[in-house]
């Protein structure tokens, strides 16, 4: 099965569903989306595939959103692509591809819905919360 993750380093979740990924023993095609930014053909066919709009993708902390005044809910989804190819910070992250769909990764563990085969437990979410129990049993 190929993974892709359009990966940000520097957050934690992130870093934990890719971690997660590995310990599932994928080898995944990561795309640090910082370093390589996006197209809108990129973004649009991420977000149809994860059934998600650009609002609903839309990073508003630790982002310029405020600041570029993109947390008004009347800015239309178009003005929200332009900003996020100008600043692909502006996308929430992990989203991760694999052949049973495309999902917004947050919480960390709904990558497992992604995933054939899981990692063996105990697996915990970057806060400290069990993922999965030492059977390898999901705990929600």
């Amino acid at each position: 099965m190929s993974v892709v993750i359009h990966h940000n380093p520097a957050c934690g979740t992130s870093r934990n569903v890719l971690d997660i990924i590995r310990k599932a023993g994928y080898d995944p095609v990561v795309i640090e989306y910082l370093e390589t930014g996006w197209t809108r053909p990129q973004l649009l066919a991420l977000f149809a595939a994860a059934d998600l709009t650009p609002r609903q993708a839309l990073r508003t902390t630790k982002s310029p959103a405020e600041e570029l005044g993109l947390l008004d809910p009347t800015v239309p989804d178009e003005v929200l692509l332009d900003h996020m190819l100008d600043h692909p910070v502006l996308v929430n992250r992990p989203i991760v591809c694999t052949p049973r769909g495309v999902r917004l990764c947050r919480p960390s563990e709904v990558v497992l819905d992604l995933l054939d085969n899981w990692p063996e437990g105990p697996l915990y979410k970057e806060d400290g919360q069990m993922i999965l129990n030492e059977n390898g049993d999901r705990v929600d």
